[in-house]
């Protein structure tokens, strides 16, 4: 890899082959992703049982209740799940994996379940996310908790997690040894990112408020880098060393996979915390409140940076109006301002982007010296970089 490539992030412009170029890539490959995903949950009611029961399971829901037990899943688990699926969002997940399996010379479309699986796992942990926060809106929508209730809501989420052990299945019918390993690789990933959202549950206010009185930042940021590991760095992390188990990559390879999977996650969370405070916008509406995090007094990525930026009687004013939720609109939009300002967002980016970068340098020796690692490094940077793939 060019030194260039390793500089400091203002220098990594858009990327070589383009901003437009990568999201009609991104685009082409997410068409086929969607195909994947409406096989491995079909929206409609009769294919419910296959799609939710195990096989043994699934033949005995026959005779005349059949038609029931296939209606009543489809109403309380397909559609929760399709609601906010079928809403869209940047499928980059899904499209990484299809493009590292193409680029190590396995078959995507063969692997379309699996492919498909991690995107479908991710809904479900949207799902059960926004009824933990109380989020009335994703990706443009009434969340889901709030179209079909929150014990519909919780349970559906989390069946969404075993449409994984489903697309395994249906990837390795006659392989038991790669059936195990890529399930071990799920259960893994749900472990880790459900102490990654128990963490995230729990706060961390008092991390924050040991930062505001004694200056020192690196506690509060240290936790949520660990949070937003767990929570959102392994799932990616497993599904990148997925990859490597169902095209043979030696162990090496795989577990530069999955840390460099570990790495983009983390990173487009730490990201996900700047487009909170910047507010999500897409095709000019917005998909979730502006500085949403703020308002809850969420310990996020920007006000951990803040720390030692800003004066400390302003971050103390901050976080003490953003601690209590007595934060006005106005103090909102002025907090906002100020985390910009002080250089902590930028932080936040130049973090991101380091992540990346380093994890890549990593990866990058053990690929094929071809186009297409290259332009696994571009859509890696594009999907961190928000904006190139709104």
């Amino acid at each position: 890899m060019t030194s260039a490539l390793l500089q400091h992030s203002e220098t990594l412009t858009i990327p070589p082959m383009g901003a437009d170029r990568v999201r009609q890539r991104i685009d082409r490959t997410t068409k086929r992703v969607n195909h994947h995903i409406d096989a491995l949950c079909p929206s409609t009611p009769a294919d419910a049982c296959a799609t939710w029961l195990p096989p043994g399971q699934a033949t005995e829901a026959t005779g005349a209740s059949a038609p029931v037990v296939a209606r009543r899943l489809h109403r309380a688990l397909t559609a929760p799940v399709r609601h906010l699926a079928d809403a869209g969002g940047r499928r980059w997940r899904p499209v990484l994996l299809w493009e590292v399996i193409e680029l190590l010379g396995g078959d995507s479309e063969h692997c379309g379940p699996l492919i498909a699986a991690t995107e479908l796992l991710h809904t479900g942990s949207l799902i059960v996310d926004d009824v933990q926060d109380a989020s009335p809106l994703r990706r443009g929508r009434p969340a889901v908790h709030t179209v079909f209730g929150v014990p519909t809501a919780v349970n559906a989420g989390t069946a969404a997690y075993f449409l994984w052990d489903r697309a395994v299945q249906l990837t390795f019918p006659d392989d038991a040894a790669r059936r195990g390993d890529v399930r071990a690789l799920g259960l893994a990933a749900l472990r880790a990112a459900h102490a990654g959202q128990a963490l995230d549950l729990q706060g961390h206010g008092e991390e924050m408020d040991q930062a505001v009185a004694g200056g020192d930042r690196h506690t509060a940021l240290d936790l949520v880098r660990v949070t937003h590991r767990l929570k959102s760095g392994s799932p990616v992390a497993a599904a990148l060393e997925a990859a490597g188990f169902v095209t043979g990559a030696e162990p090496e390879l795989r577990r530069a996979l999955g840390a460099f999977g570990s790495a983009v996650g983390t990173a487009y969370q730490i990201t996900d915390d700047v487009a909170d405070l910047r507010g999500v916008m897409r095709a000019g509406a917005p998909t979730k409140q502006a500085a949403e995090d703020l308002r809850s007094g969420k310990v996020t990525m920007p006000l951990a940076h803040a720390v030692g930026r800003l004066p400390q009687h302003d971050l103390n004013r901050i976080w003490q109006q953003m601690r209590e939720g007595s934060g006005s609109a106005t103090a909102v939009v002025e907090t906002r301002r100020e985390l910009a300002a002080c250089g902590a967002v930028q932080a936040c980016l130049d973090e991101a982007d380091q992540l990346v970068n380093s994890a890549w340098s990593q990866l990058e020796p053990l690929l094929p010296a071809t186009d297409h690692s290259r332009w696994l490094y571009e859509l890696a940077l594009s999907i961190v970089r928000r904006d190139q793939v709104a």
